[in-house]
């Protein structure tokens, strides 16, 4: 295996991926904290946090942050989730020290400068208007506070502009304390990479995180459903569908991939097939499986007109119900290679494997070989398919509706369909 992980004595973990025929190198800290860990006063903070830690540290400027790493023909990126933030580059094996230096320089020693963040929350919350005013991205900000209403969990990664004009400095300095400390860290890289050397570089260069270790608390993702309408002046009804489904703890998570593939994971679907090809409803259907470390979302997503929206719901409820009823072997087989291709395939990209490998061990405390992650998709059967299918639609639906909605189908008699 051409994984090998060390933890240091601050409980920092490092872990490499070793790829020799590349020239090139992924590397990123992944935090294991995220929207999730938010005070309802401060939504947004970690999110204001990604962006002004490139905005300068004591020993780099914003523009000097950028510049270093274009220099040497790297691009450098950061992103925040519900339960992670990450930020990672890539540069040419030979930069590996630099691009290192710079990631544990933004971590550690940013300055938070007040000028640098009046301008920065002015661009989160331009951010914010441009995601409110695309209808097919805000629509899943709807539906997760439709399925977990006043709790972290429901609550946008981006913040609330109200909210993000009244954060400061010491909101994002007690943020980063309280929750960047190494326990909650993975450095990882792939590509041409020498483990040990890597290990020496980043002992070196994060020495100075601010956290205190305490692994940072968060509510019980509790559950709900329900429903969300916003009638909008738009060409098409956005509508999001859920159901409550697993953890990537819970031994249907594999199971859970198998489903949503074969119900709405590509042009040989179910739903592809039916909606659109057969009955010509919609341009764009699929159903994707959002998992957390003790819940997660399983939700149906169509873009569709005003007067169609009415058979659409019902035909989409046909067919989650069908799911119970009978799943073929065929198409068991066809989603499971789908999904195994989809991993293999992405082993040819650094990227990837850095991000599947700072992923894998905060959620599960170690890497997971290929063989392992085959494995388990493998052994999904049409008989977990059709058992999962009956349990997904027992739980309360989330319906979420954005457009001209006046011919959506009333809540309760959706709720009917799955009775």
């Amino acid at each position: 295996m051409s994984v090998q992980v060390t933890r240091l004595a601050g409980g920092l973990t490092v872990a490499t991926d070793r790829m020799d025929t590349l020239e090139s190198v992924s590397v990123g800290a992944w935090v294991g904290v995220g929207t999730r860990q938010e005070p309802e006063a401060v939504n947004g903070v970690a999110h204001l946090l990604e962006h002004m830690v490139f905005k300068g540290t004591a020993r780099r400027s914003a523009k000097d942050i950028a510049e270093q790493i274009e220099a040497v023909g790297g691009h450098m990126n950061a992103y925040t989730g519900r339960e992670t933030t990450a930020f990672y580059a890539k540069v040419l094996a030979e930069d590996l020290p630099l691009a290192v230096d710079v990631i544990a320089d933004i971590l550690q020693h940013s300055t938070f400068d007040e000028e640098e963040l009046k301008r920065e929350r002015a661009v989160v919350i331009q951010e914010i208007g441009q995601a409110n005013d695309t209808p097919d991205d805000i629509v899943f900000d709807f539906f997760q506070e439709a399925a977990y209403p006043e709790q972290a969990m429901g609550r946008p990664v981006l913040g609330r502009a109200e909210v993000i004009a009244r954060l400061g400095r010491e909101d994002l300095r007690g943020y980063l304390a309280a929750h960047y400390g190494p326990q909650q860290i993975v450095v990882a890289a792939a590509g041409k990479v020498e483990h040990a050397a890597f290990v020496d570089l980043v002992a070196k260069a994060f020495g100075s995180l601010p956290g205190n270790g305490a692994v940072p608390a968060a509510g019980a993702a509790d559950y709900r459903g329900g429903e969300f309408r916003e009638a909008r002046e738009l060409e098409q009804v956005h509508l999001l569908l859920g159901f409550e489904s697993v953890s990537y703890h819970d031994p249907d998570y594999y199971p859970t991939l198998v489903l949503s593939t074969l119900l709405g994971g590509g042009m040989s679907s179910r739903l592809f097939q039916e909606v659109r090809e057969k009955r010509g409803l919609v341009y764009s259907i699929y159903s994707y499986a959002a998992t957390y470390s003790d819940g997660g979302l399983f939700g149906i997503y169509a873009g569709t007109g005003e007067t169609e929206v009415e058979e659409l719901i019902p035909v989409v409820a046909d067919e989650l119900n069908k799911l119970s009823q009978a799943v073929e072997e065929e198409e068991v087989e066809r989603a499971r290679a789908q999904l195994k291709a989809s991993i293999l395939m992405s082993r040819e990209s650094s990227g990837a494997r850095a991000e599947q490998l700072g992923q894998q061990i905060l959620a599960y405390g170690r890497p997971l070989s290929v063989e392992e992650v085959v494995g388990k998709i493998e052994a999904v059967d049409g008989e977990a398919v059709r058992r999962l299918g009956t349990k997904l639609v027992a739980s309360r639906p989330t319906l979420v509706a954005l457009g001209p909605v006046g011919r959506v189908e009333a809540y309760d008699s959706l709720t009917a369909r799955f009775a």
